[in-house]
């Protein structure tokens, strides 16, 4: 739809493939188990800390934390080295991902990542859709809304909602190209 709209224009798929693949993404707990039990990832601790060293993780679990009673986010929790085994333990599990057995899915926020990347592919559909020379340049910034998303739990939350914002600022652009053309001269 680019190259038809705009031959040799690359912003817009690139903009679709980068957030697309971001939102996909997202670091669920068994990723965090791999990426901590990755042997390059170890590799790299021993060599930084050829005389040794302990490991303290200050996590969050979604079905064991204790939630703030003012603020209502997840409070962070140290744990020993007796984690590394938790996390190969889940490292392995990873095929339980997204099934019925996949207790982490059933959360908030793991619901909420999915949500975004069924409705970041429809928007993506309304933009290949009604895709133009003089809305390219509107599609290509619409489609980078899910940059804006980063971190875990509440802050997440917090820049999601920013990126809400900005998400609909764009697609006032993307839907009417005239009226921001019109905005600028004034």
């Amino acid at each position: 739809a680019e190259h038809k709209a705009l031959p040799g224009a690359t912003a817009l798929s690139e903009a679709a493939a980068r957030n697309l693949y971001k939102l996909m993404a997202y670091k669920d707990e068994f990723e965090v188990a791999r990426l901590h039990t990755d042997p390059a990832f170890l590799a790299e601790l021993d060599a930084q800390f050829p005389h040794g060293y302990s490991v303290k993780y200050n996590l969050a679990p979604p079905l064991l934390a204790d939630k703030d009673p003012k603020t209502g986010h997840l409070q962070k929790k140290q744990y020993g080295p007796w984690m590394f085994k938790a996390f190969q333990r889940m490292a392995g599990l990873k095929h339980l991902r997204g099934g019925a057995l996949d207790l982490f899915s059933k959360t908030e926020e793991r619901r909420m990542e999915r949500a975004l990347i069924e409705e970041y592919i429809r928007q993506l559909d309304e933009i290949v859709s009604q895709l133009t020379h003089a809305n390219h340049s509107a599609a290509a910034s619409l489609a980078a809304w899910p940059d804006e998303v980063r971190g875990y739990g509440h802050v997440k939350e917090k820049n999601l909602a920013k990126a809400r914002v900005l998400q609909a600022e764009r697609l006032a652009a993307f839907r009417n190209p005239s009226q921001v053309v019109m905005m600028k001269r004034a």
